[in-house]
């Protein structure tokens, strides 16, 4: 996920033919059914440190007619040589548990091998006639077994795809072949740095250097990208775009049967030169396309930019940061763009100390930036302090004229860096009110359940009125943290929440909002539904549940023909989009 550390420190050229293989260390493999991921008690860690054999089957290293010259070849040896080493000398270090794979993909965080289309699949109850499309859902696969550290977030894209039509569904999973993918899948294991997992202390930097020094012989080509595009979503100007923050687009196309394709990087017809983050914002007025881009490395170290409903991208709009900072989310208004600057930075110094460079920095002071959407000069930004919002997601936002606020919403965490370092306070994560005065330059916060303590991470609002004054907002019930037992209906008015719960040992994820408006017309804000993929951890079963979103009902549920991990965003293309794609 923020791979671009490795993307703005690495070299070029193209590796013509497969390295020499490296074994792995020994692997024992982990109970389906322990509690996992980024955050877990520490009590709850076995003693013991057995890493996770993957249920997928690695594609062998495939021949290449290219061969390599003798300086290649040397090079390879020597490279090869001093990453087994690496291997062995980290075998018995303990690891964290945000890098221990047997934590981080455990159970059904595990992965899966790509499936093709499965079609007429059993489904209980009767999917609502006007649901006519396909549902997509984003997250982090990795294809080959972790040889060190690996976070959650490491994973290689997989999209999984549930085409429902007439009622009827069928379902396909397919890996984004990334240029990264591409090449460790011809390769047969993994070379490119996991940002997470790997790269913290005097290894990291080892494994950098190692990485540097293939692209320098030519052995491997990250000129044209690193990332994993296996966080986000979008579909925007008859493109479904998949996204993570360390790269630019990967452009998808689903076929006319449900299945998905990877038609490639996709970087606006040339427009695009640098990464753009998983969460770019679509007005649904105007349909332009907000977005922004981070570097770890070099100023600026944050960039704005927005796309025209035809694609077009603007100018680009430096904004000045101190620090490199953790950008994975921001909001938009009707007019502005709202721009979070807090306190989880990156400090590529703490890796010579044998820390993360993903860090909490207590000394900076968090505030946001209120910007017009067609700002051209970074003095446009107003900047206000706001101590302790730390959000991952920010929901909406909208502006107040009566009172001259910006009000945003979203989800206030504490440890805000627990994702990304291990620490000893229980993970909270407080849906909040955040309202930030454009006369005085102050802020307030407020928890909107006053009366309720759940974590409530993951999810949205009517996508129809994103920047715009929403009601009711739709949340994953993170409890126990960091599962999903089942997500919230939010009145943001009135702090009244109503909980579907999936029950038994049925977890899930992100809570999609299909609004009223793409099924039925013009509808109230909650009129629409509620798709949820939800995984019986007993039975090891998988399935896709419709619920009502206004009276939390459950309308149907597709029985899914395998295991769907636990995963990050999702979105809806409906049946008029598909036949516009591009």
């Amino acid at each position: 996920m923020v791979s671009l550390l490795t993307m703005s420190l690495c070299g070029t050229k193209t590796w013509p033919q497969a390295q020499i293989n490296l074994g792995f260390r020994p692997i024992k493999r982990q109970s389906t059914k322990i509690k996992c991921t980024v955050q877990i008690d520490v009590k709850e860690l076995s003693q013991q440190r057995p890493l996770f054999k993957p249920r997928t089957t690695a594609t062998p290293p495939q021949h290449n007619p290219l061969r390599l010259n003798i300086f290649q070849k040397a090079a390879a040896i020597a490279i090869n040589a001093a990453e087994r080493a690496l291997i062995l000398h980290e075998q018995d270090i303990p690891l964290p548990k945000t890098a221990d794979p047997s934590v981080q993909i455990a159970g059904n965080y595990s992965p899966v091998p790509e499936s093709p289309v499965r079609s007429f699949l059993t489904v209980e109850g009767t999917i609502p006639d006007c649901i006519d499309g396909v549902y997509v859902r984003n997250g982090a696969n990795p294809m080959f077994e972790p040889i060190a550290g690996h976070h959650l977030f490491d994973g290689d894209g997989m999209v999984h795809a549930v085409k429902i039509t007439n009622g009827s569904a069928s379902y396909a999973c397919r890996f984004t072949k990334t240029e990264r993918l591409v090449q460790e899948k011809r390769l047969g294991r993994p070379v490119f740095p996991k940002a997470i997992g790997e790269l913290h202390g005097h290894s990291g930097i080892a494994r950098l250097m190692l990485f540097y020094a293939r692209g320098l012989c030519g052995l491997i080509n990250n000129q044209n990208g690193v990332g994993v595009a296996n966080a986000g979503l979008v579909y925007f100007n008859n493109r479904l775009l998949a996204m993570s923050e360390d790269d630019l687009p990967y452009e998808l196309k689903i076929t006319q049967i449900g299945d998905l394709q990877t038609v490639g990087r996709y970087d606006f017809g040339g427009q695009l030169k640098s990464a753009m983050i998983a969460h770019p914002k679509l007005d649904p007025v105007t349909k332009e396309l907000h977005a922004l881009s981070y570097d770890v490395v070099k100023k600026p170290y944050l960039k704005y930019f927005s796309f025209s409903p035809d694609g077009i991208k603007s100018p680009e709009l430096e904004i000045p940061l101190e620090t490199p900072t953790m950008i994975h989310d921001f909001a938009i208004t009707e007019n502005f763009v709202v721009i979070p600057d807090q306190q989880v930075v990156f400090k590529l110094g703490e890796m010579i100390s044998g820390k993360s460079p993903v860090v909490f920095d207590g000394e900076k002071v968090s505030r946001l930036g209120i910007m017009p959407k067609d700002a051209t000069e970074a003095s446009q930004i107003i900047w206000v302090n706001s101590p302790e919002t730390f959000c991952f997601h920010l929901w909406n936002a909208w502006e107040s004229p009566e009172t001259e606020e910006i009000v945003v919403i979203g989800s206030c965490m504490s440890p805000a860096d627990s994702i990304f370092n291990e620490r000893d306070e229980s993970l909270k994560s407080v849906l909040s009110e955040i309202r930030i005065n454009l006369r005085t330059r102050e802020t307030t916060r407020r928890a909107l359940l006053v009366n309720e303590d759940v974590n409530l991470e993951i999810g949205m609002v009517n996508r129809n009125r994103l920047g715009r004054k929403t009601r009711f907002a739709f949340l994953a019930i993170a409890d126990p943290w960091p599962k999903v037992s089942g997500f919230a209906k939010v009145d943001l008015f009135t702090g009244e929440m109503k909980k579907y719960i999936y029950g038994g040992d049925k977890y899930g994820g992100e809570p999609f909002f299909l609004p009223g408006s793409t099924v039925n017309g013009e509808e109230n804000e909650d009129d629409g539904y509620i798709f949820c993929h939800v995984h019986d951890e007993e039975k090891e079963t998988s399935e896709l549940q419709i619920i009502n979103a206004v009276n939390l009902m459950l309308e149907a549920t597709i029985k899914l023909p395998s295991r769907v991990p636990y995963g990050f965003h999702g979105t809806f293309v409906d049946s008029s989009e598909l036949v516009d794609q591009l």
